[in-house]
């Protein structure tokens, strides 16, 4: 029997579909400046390294979009796919922080093979989403009705749903985050939200602010805020001996 080979593909070409994709994931246009921040290149060579993938089919430029295409997706998802296996291997079983099961899957995600895929997913028990409640490709995942952290009213109550992948490219936020305990499946309330935009949340009994620009981004599930005349004063006392 021939020994099973995975498809070779230029490992720049991944990490560019894989960029993409999750742009796209997260609603941001696709754009050479946003690939060139995210993969923290320089403009020029997101410039020519798009032209390369043109040329091999994975990506149409529209204007200043650029757009995967069928093959494009294909590669994009299969590289997530792995990504965030990975991830979940190296948190659930191995036991890493957040911060380095991210970098480290950044790694494994170039060179797991079909089986090996198939193994961890049967070893995982079929997982849904990567630690930080991010879709697996492919996974059969349902997305819940979800909203910005920001947009839960003091006194409100949420469960933390989702980390968007712009957020684990923010550096030092996923050991923040982690440390915090404002991680998928854990209940919090919002005692307080400052002018700026920073959300202060009670979780786990801890008190944590939260910046504009994660909680902007940062999705839960959240309950309407009491309405019998008394959170209020009860979410100000909090915040206060904060």
């Amino acid at each position: 029997m021939a020994e099973y080979q995975t498809p070779e593909f230029h490992p720049a070409f991944e990490e560019y579909c894989e960029a993409i994709w999750e742009l796209k994931e997260d609603q941001v246009d696709v754009i050479q400046a946003r690939v060139a921040e995210r993969l923290r290149v320089s403009r020029p060579a997101v410039s020519e390294m798009i032209k390369r993938m043109q040329a091999e089919g994975f990506v149409t430029v529209d204007g200043t979009t650029i757009n995967l295409t069928e093959a494009g997706q294909r590669l994009a998802e299969r590289v997530v796919r792995r990504h965030r296996l990975a991830e979940r291997l190296l948190t659930d079983i191995l036991g890493l922080s957040w911060a380095d099961a991210h970098v480290e899957a950044g790694k494994w995600e170039h060179v797991i093979s079909e089986p090996v895929e198939e193994a961890i997913n049967r070893l995982l028990d079929n997982p849904t989403t990567c630690p930080h409640g991010n879709p697996i490709p492919g996974s059969g995942y349902t997305p819940p009705d979800v909203v910005p952290l920001s947009e839960v009213e003091v006194g409100g109550q949420f469960t933390v749903n989702r980390i968007p992948e712009e957020l684990e490219f923010t550096p030092g936020l996923l050991d923040f985050l982690e440390d915090a305990t404002v991680q998928p499946g854990y209940e919090g309330e919002v005692t307080a939200v400052s002018p700026d935009g920073t959300v202060t949340v009670e979780i786990e009994g801890k008190h944590v602010g939260i910046g504009s620009f994660a909680a902007e981004r940062i999705l839960v599930t959240a309950s309407p805020a009491p309405t019998d005349g008394t959170d209020g004063k009860e979410a100000s006392s909090a915040t206060a001996s904060a």
